[in-house]
């Protein structure tokens, strides 16, 4: 758990033992940011196939809704099928769909803080970082405002597979996610009598245009958008807001240019510590031949602190002209909620700082226990 709670250290010591390990079970794992960037755009390294599944003990995978939507979905696809879903669905994320969710997202933001603002303290996971990917993606795809709050506590356990699988995580995922799964359905169904501007009408279309997006794929993408989409941002606000409290001197440059404050404190902590890939054509890294079905692992959070790409890398600096990080992944399997995550992050932070002047944490912070999601389970912080 230790190396959970503060895992720079751990990166660091594997970092100088050379550019490409190999762990007890044969499993290749690289930490620098060369090597990171180099796996994360490699074509010929992708999702495991479902056919290697029975092998690690998941032969009944496509029986477990909340495998089965992550499995089938563009986190757990190869082209040419993910190249044919991301172009359909990546309209909703252009930077101006985005962008016209800003003024609703302002006012989620704002009505938050004000909750915030008069209970006094709060736990700012549950009342602001989890609460508000939720209501964006949400608004997106065209959820009723009524009927939100209910997908907060089905997302996170559904999600809870992307940090591991086992009986007593699905015993609570399963279900989950077949709830979320069954309301989208509703909702498209209802989408295909009254459409809308939203991205769910969107994809409704999409739909009935022939063999562009079978109804299946459809409430996988929409599905998907729910357990996973939220994460990164979730992870971003609370990491994002732990460091600028750790920091106070760094609030003028937040103020002055959130953007680039928001991309020096995903490379600071980064949501996402890892990404899993197989090798499914011949290919190399650092020199060292990779052989279809071989796993890699790149620790993109390691990569983000490598002082071989980053000058001072264990100093957060908001004025850090040079801090293009790995925290969204690369390539192909580029993380599509990107534009939105960093949004929400660039409203959210100046406005809380602005609006809290005595924003502060308190005692009984909780990390994740988990090696690939870097956030918090609780971030208690005082108001006043």
């Amino acid at each position: 758990m230790v190396g959970r709670e503060d895992p720079y250290g751990h990166y660091a010591r594997l970092r100088e033992l050379g550019p490409v390990l190999r762990d007890a079970d044969g499993t290749l794992i690289v930490t620098r940011f060369a090597e990171c960037q180099s796996v994360s755009r490699d074509h010929k390294l992708g999702k495991m196939p479902v056919e290697l599944l029975p092998h690690l003990g998941l032969a009944d995978w496509a029986e477990h809704p909340a495998l089965y939507g992550y499995f089938t979905s563009l986190l757990g696809i190869n082209p040419p099928d993910h190249t044919r879903l991301r172009r359909l669905v990546s309209s909703g994320f252009t930077g101006r769909r985005v962008q016209e969710l800003r003024p609703a997202t302002t006012r989620m933001i704002d009505n938050m803080i004000e909750t915030m603002a008069a209970a006094g303290a709060a736990d700012f996971v549950s009342a602001f970082a989890f609460p508000l990917p939720c209501n964006v993606i949400s608004e997106l795809l065209g959820v009723p405002e009524a009927d939100r709050a209910q997908f907060q506590h089905l997302v996170q356990d559904w999600s809870a597979v992307l940090d591991e699988i086992t009986p007593e995580v699905l015993l609570k995922a399963d279900p989950a996610a077949q709830a979320v799964r069954d309301y989208l359905g509703e909702l498209a169904a209802e989408r295909r009598r009254h459409p809308r501007g939203d991205l769910m009408s969107a994809m409704v279309e999409h739909e009935e245009a022939g063999d562009r997006l079978t109804s299946d794929e459809l409430l996988t993408m929409a599905g998907l958008l729910f357990a996973a989409g939220f994460e990164t941002t979730t992870n971003l606000l609370s990491n994002g807001l732990a460091a600028l409290l750790d920091h106070p001197g760094q609030r003028d440059a937040l103020l002055a240019d959130p953007a680039a404050a928001v991309e020096e404190l995903l490379r600071f902590d980064s949501p996402v510590q890892n990404i899993d890939r197989t090798v499914l054509e011949p290919s190399t890294v650092a020199g060292v031949s990779l052989e279809p079905g071989q796993r890699i692992v790149a620790y993109t959070g390691a990569a983000n602190r490598d002082p071989r790409r980053f000058t001072d890398p264990d100093r957060l600096d908001l004025r850090r002209a040079d801090n293009a990080s790995l925290s969204f992944g690369g390539g192909m399997h580029y993380c599509l909620g990107a534009p939105m995550a960093r949004l929400e992050a660039q409203i959210a932070f100046p406005r809380l700082f602005e609006r809290l002047p005595g924003l502060r944490r308190t005692e009984g912070a909780a990390r994740r226990n988990s090696l690939t999601i870097r956030g918090f389970d609780a971030l208690p912080v005082s108001t006043r």
